[in-house]
């Protein structure tokens, strides 16, 4: 069955003029293994077979092969056994492309399938790979493809100061763009002198049926623990349990679907607890509560209670599902049930690269959710007027760069 949605990378192969403008030139492919043609060829193998000349790769974080299960598990670069081309890694040595790698081709192809949220770490990949273009007079094409969570914004924007390699630039959690959308936001807000192309995709309808991902689409893994679109319309609350010392269902087999998972909370009074204090915020999803003892990271080998989110099926309301408010609430319910409960990993824990700061506030960008969490005085309505003053004004602020 053919899709009615062309991606980036089938609109590229099929179009003989797009192709002429990378003729004779070396070309490099950032991709990871959702990086694949309508019929399931990776992007490498189908460039290459299309006579364009590929003279390296990049794969970021969890690798061009998407081996690596855990966050800060790095990738070496190496060489392909199949084309003998170097393959950089972005997530190992470093994460910002060196002048060496830039040097390895003039266009630079960027072929990463998102979650639309901020913290998935391919948006501040794409970022640095705009600044080292810039920097280096190279050129990129963003192969545009959809953004699963769809048009909905959450979240409060990253307070300047919290920059980190899971928040490149004052957006909220939850952005609404696809890449190729955002590659024109960072250029404008950076103000940076790159040529930069995106290669639309065709008849995607962000609104359409799928709410974002084509339903006559196949789901292919962008990163291990982003196993389905259920878990995508869910990550940009449930991600903010890396930040805590409760389980997001790693070591099972479906990860950041769950509000949280611990042997010591009991997770249908969190559940009542959470439609007491803000019932709007649980609104558009079945919470349902579930056991799973982790196989692997926190609690491993351990019984654990917990609430699984269906962000699917009939009963799904896609504008009425506010995962960051959700995930926010289910912290305040434990806090509410159990006041001396320590939710948040601490200091020594380092997120992502960075030092000293505690990992919830590196994930939300600031200290506001967590101070909202821990402030037993501090309304839903408190957090509310935070958050939705930061959403409109991320809206404005890149309605004009809406390529569909």
């Amino acid at each position: 069955m053919t899709s009615s949605v062309k991606f980036g990378i089938d609109r590229l192969l099929a179009d003989p003029s797009l192709l002429a403008e990378l003729e004779g030139r070396r070309v490099a492919l950032v991709a990871h293994p959702a990086s694949v043609t309508q019929d399931l060829t990776h992007s490498l193998d189908a460039l290459i077979a299309k006579g364009v000349q590929v003279s390296s790769a990049f794969g970021p974080q969890h690798g061009l092969k998407g081996d690596k299960q855990d966050n800060m598990v790095e990738t070496a670069d190496e060489i392909d056994p199949k084309y003998g081309i170097p393959i950089f890694s972005l997530y190992g040595e470093v994460r910002r492309p060196t002048g060496q790698m830039m040097s390895s081709a003039d266009v630079f192809l960027f072929d990463l399938q998102d979650l639309g949220c901020r913290i998935y770490t391919f948006v501040t990949t794409l970022l640095y790979l705009l600044e080292e273009a810039a920097k280096h007079g190279k050129e990129v094409w963003v192969l545009d493809r959809p953004n699963p969570a769809g048009r909905p914004v959450e979240g409060t924007l990253l307070v300047p100061g919290h920059e980190s390699f899971v928040g490149a630039a004052p957006m909220p959690m939850r952005h609404g763009l696809t890449m190729g959308e955002m590659g024109h936001w960072f250029i404008e807000h950076f103000d940076l002198d790159v040529a930069y192309k995106v290669v639309t995709m065709e008849g995607w309808q962000p609104d359409g049926s799928g709410h974002g991902w084509p339903e006559d689409r196949i789901w292919i893994n962008p990163s291990p623990n982003a196993a389905n679109v259920n878990m995508a319309r869910c990550y940009a609350g449930t991600v903010m349990i890396e930040g805590a010392t409760l389980s997001e269902g790693r070591g099972t087999t479906r990860p950041l679907e769950v509000l949280f998972g611990a042997p010591d909370v009991d997770a249908k009074a969190v559940a009542a607890e959470m439609q007491r204090i803000a019932p709007e915020w649980c609104a558009g999803v079945i919470m349902r509560d579930c056991w799973f003892e982790p196989t692997f990271h926190k609690h491993a080998g351990k019984l654990c209670n917990a609430l699984m989110l269906h962000a699917e099926g009939p009963d799904y309301a896609h504008h009425a599902f506010k995962p960051w408010r959700m995930q926010a609430l289910a912290f305040k319910a434990i806090r509410s049930l159990y006041p001396d409960y320590p939710i948040w990993r601490g200091k020594d824990f380092k997120y992502e690269y960075t030092d000293n700061v505690l990992a919830i506030d590196v994930i939300n960008g600031g200290p506001a959710l967590r101070d909202w969490v821990d402030n037993p005085a501090a309304s839903p309505h408190d957090l509310d007027v935070l958050a939705s003053a930061d959403e409109a004004a991320w809206v404005q602020m890149v309605r004009g760069h809406l390529l569909y």
